[in-house]
């Protein structure tokens, strides 16, 4: 497959994957659960009408009897522009309390000096109102691209803030106060996969080889199954080959095109957490299949030659990664 087919490939299957569907799931009894009806006020001014409970030095052990104030985050909204976002359209924030701001030293006074302010807000919200009889365990697309993880096994969780008030209902939507801030990715899979090194080295080579960098880099929603070193190390003895190069040598090895199939098969348009594979056969950028099982103890089902993914949900800017311990090949 040449460069231009692989991108024309890439164009054609950029699709978004649907919004996870949320189940019904009870909350923990301690939490604090606004009773009142429905209310007339904005998610902005829901918000600001929330005094009681952290003191003015912005200290708090409120979780089972406080209610949190949240004047940070509403100056955060005022700083970045956002307050007329949150005011029309219908939303579920996890907005963090003022204490979470004051963990990190910010204030109303200096929270539009945190670098990619937007960015972080955005990470807090979710289209549509979810309230907390919806909530299930499961990763959840933000309006910022990137995802959260709802964690209920251990206390009621948003990535590891714990969830601190729930259904706090406005005309346009619903917010559930957490005691952390949420920070997103804030590097592309392959800036990742150059921060694992050296872990993911052989990958790197082999992406830069095959040209796929940038592609990697600045294209949205991904999902790629990442093999270690030690997967690449393996491949290799089998075919008697002693390095990258000798790999994809053009007359003895697969060759640059060779290359570029093998990748593609490890990238899927879309992001994938490990909450939404089932078994199933998905159709992979190299046009090749790859049979999901998630029944048995290997996740991607190649007959004799099965790769475990050994590590999950590896979040970037641009998409998702899992660790898988072979590299799988779609000429088998």
């Amino acid at each position: 497959m040449t460069l231009k087919k692989f991108k024309q490939n890439l164009a054609a299957l950029m699709v978004m994957l649907a919004v996870i569907s949320w189940s019904c799931s009870e909350l923990e009894q301690d939490l604090v659960v606004d009773q009142g009806s429905e209310t007339g006020m904005s998610l902005v001014e829901v918000l600001k009408s929330i005094e009681n409970g952290v003191g003015e030095d912005g200290q708090a052990n409120a979780r089972k009897s406080a209610v949190a104030t949240y004047a940070t985050f509403n100056a955060a909204l005022g700083s970045s522009g956002l307050a007329s976002v949150f005011a029309r359209n219908e939303l579920t924030v996890f907005a963090p309390s003022d204490a979470a701001f004051a963990a990190l030293g910010l204030n109303p006074g200096n929270i539009k000096r945190l670098p990619n302010l937007r960015e972080i807000l955005l990470y807090h919200v979710v289209p549509g109102t979810v309230l907390s009889r919806d909530l299930s365990n499961g990763f959840v697309v933000t309006v910022n691209g990137a995802a959260v993880e709802i964690s209920l096994n251990d206390g009621a969780k948003v990535n590891e803030s714990n969830i601190i008030l729930v259904d706090k209902k406005a005309r346009n939507g619903v917010i559930h106060g957490i005691d952390q801030v949420l920070l997103p990715p804030s590097q592309n899979i392959v800036e990742v996969a150059l921060g694992a090194n050296p872990e993911f080295s052989i990958l790197v080579d082999a992406v830069l080889a095959a040209g796929f960098g940038d592609l990697l880099a600045t294209t949205n929603n991904l999902t790629v199954f990442a093999p270690t070193n030690a997967a690449f190390g393996e491949l290799l003895e089998e075919l008697g080959f002693d390095s990258l190069e000798e790999l994809i040598d053009e007359d003895t090895g697969i060759g640059l095109a060779g290359l570029q199939r093998v990748l593609a098969y490890h990238v899927f348009a879309g992001r994938v957490f490990s909450s939404d594979l089932s078994d199933t056969t998905i159709r992979m950028f190299s046009q090749d299949e790859l049979i999901i099982d998630v029944s048995g103890p290997s996740l991607i089902d190649l007959g004799d030659r099965e790769a475990n993914i050994v590590l999950t949900d590896i979040q970037a800017t641009n998409g998702v990664i899992h660790v898988i311990d072979k590299v799988v090949l779609p000429f088998e």
